[in-house]
């Protein structure tokens, strides 16, 4: 009852938005110029992981608690989204969409998800100015709205490597058929700051690139690409004292260090849907001039439907390329304060590449549309953060031992509106 009464009072602004715009008058189903549609979405959702010594996340911006911090966290999934349409003319529309969700600096406080003006050109081509949607994965459109997906979350293993899901630019977006294939080419170019932790940001900067969709019957593939330049101070003690420790220091700080770092991702999904049953995959390498260095990860799901039941299983693994632990700085011949400071800043640069995911899991679940704009599911994750490493675990404690299978159990009611 706490976090209910906590949820929907952070959420007010959008609750208050949504209520003045229905007051105005507007209509779902109109589309004359001058219209505003309202829609919505949410989730109210609970995650328990057996694993006491650290918490499950679903990415690196969302403070995870279900684990060490909460038995049953709401955190994990919870959000409420509100979206106004406003179509000023044949041509030219406006969207805005405000989601409220756990976020690292301001608890359940809306934030703004898109904002953009949209151009229409033809039937064919439009282009849009704001804050956008980051069409790099294969559910990225949709990626927070529940209701629309199979499962409670998207893999982890993935979607958490790609924390950020817009980016304020420019997109050009050209339909076009094939015989009888048709396609969605979508250039975009942009940038994201996201806060992290108070008076700390992660800026990426020059978001450039492509994605395609190509569309046949119940088929659907996307292939996308991006490259961009990321900046974070994430751990600023660590990078400054191995600035002052000599060549070798320094050499380690330009090789990890997060700053102006050159990073590219490439993905290819797939999604086939018979409406009997479903069969979904994707894949991304993922590559940084940093500490986040070369990574590869991807998942395969599947489900049959029975009436208003879906059972469905996954499979999703994390794996990085690059090494994940360094000698550091050399040790020989040092001893006293000087031993004891690069030893520390070799601990440390060490505890910052075991933050690389490197784990796989499967997942089963079940998806009930108990009613209309409704859906309730259930889902079981067995977790393997693979020795050495924590996975796509957070708040590490001093406790936690990687190498073993954690069970981590959702529940999760979805609605539209």
């Amino acid at each position: 009852m706490a976090f209910a009464h906590l949820f929907l009072r952070r959420s007010r602004a959008l609750l208050l938005l949504l209520s003045v715009l229905a007051a105005a008058g507007a209509r779902a189903d109109d589309a004359t110029p001058g219209a505003v549609r309202i829609s919505g979405f949410g989730t109210l959702g609970y995650v328990h992981s057996n694993e006491d010594q650290a918490d499950y996340s679903a990415s690196a911006l969302n403070p995870g608690t279900a684990g060490a911090s909460k038995v049953w966290s709401p955190d994990v999934d919870s959000r409420l989204g509100v979206q106004a349409d406003w179509l000023l003319s044949p041509h030219w529309s406006v969207v805005v969409q405000l989601v409220a969700e756990r976020s690292l600096q301001n608890g359940y406080a809306p934030q703004l998800e898109w904002a953009y003006l949209k151009y229409q050109l033809s039937p064919e081509l439009n282009l849009r100015l704001g804050r956008i949607a980051l069409p790099l994965l294969l559910v990225g459109d949709y990626r927070k709205a529940g209701y629309a997906l199979p499962w409670v979350r998207p893999p982890v293993e993935l979607y958490g490597a790609i924390p950020i899901s817009n980016s304020d630019g420019v997109d050009a977006n050209y339909r076009w058929a094939s015989g009888e294939m048709t396609h969605i080419t979508q250039l975009f170019y942009g940038h994201a700051d996201v806060p992290f932790k108070p008076q700390a940001h992660a800026r990426a900067q020059a978001m450039t690139g492509l994605s395609h969709i190509a569309t046949l019957g119940a088929l659907s593939v996307r292939l996308s690409a991006m490259t961009t330049r990321v900046s974070a101070n994430l751990v600023p003690e660590l990078f400054e004292g191995l600035q002052h420790a000599g060549t070798a220091g320094a050499a380690l700080e330009a090789r990890y260090a997060l700053d102006n770092a050159r990073t590219g991702t490439v993905a290819l999904g797939f999604s086939y849907d018979s409406c009997a049953w479903f069969l979904t995959g994707e894949a991304a390498s993922m590559t940084s001039h940093s500490f986040l260095g070369h990574r590869n990860a991807a998942y395969l799901s599947g489900g049959l439907r029975f009436g208003d039941w879906t059972p469905y299983l996954a499979y999703a693994v994390a794996r990085p390329v690059s090494p994940i632990a360094d000698a550091g700085l050399p040790l020989a011949g040092l001893d006293g304060a000087q031993l004891a400071r690069s030893s520390a800043l070799n601990n440390g640069l060490n505890d910052l590449l075991s933050s690389i995911p490197h784990q796989h899991s499967v997942t089963a679940g079940v998806r009930w549309d108990l009613a209309s704009n409704y859906v309730l599911k259930m889902q079981y994750e067995r977790l393997m953060p693979v020795s050495g490493t924590r996975g796509t675990l957070i708040h590490i404690q001093p406790g936690f031992r990687a190498g073993h299978a954690i069970s981590v159990f959702s529940a999760a009611l979805d609605f539209v509106f």
